[in-house]
């Protein structure tokens, strides 16, 4: 698979929780977990299963930092 976004994080899926529409895809990126909203279609079509390899592709024009 290539892509052109620069952010591309390999791990393990931990936990699907579908919706009633939308699902969570809870993955586990060397011990810090990203969490993706998709459609439950699309976990169907993925084949989405707890254990399974997969990566997070984050594409977005701004990226904010904050601090207290």
């Amino acid at each position: 698979m290539k892509v052109s976004a620069r952010n591309v994080f390999t791990g393990k899926i931990t936990k699907v929780i579908k919706g009633t529409t939308t699902a969570h895809v809870l993955l586990d990126v060397g011990g810090t977990t990203i969490t993706a909203s998709i459609t439950n279609e699309s976990v169907e079509d993925l084949g989405l299963k707890d254990g399974m390899e997969a990566s997070a592709i984050i594409k977005s024009s701004d990226v904010i930092i904050a601090v207290k």
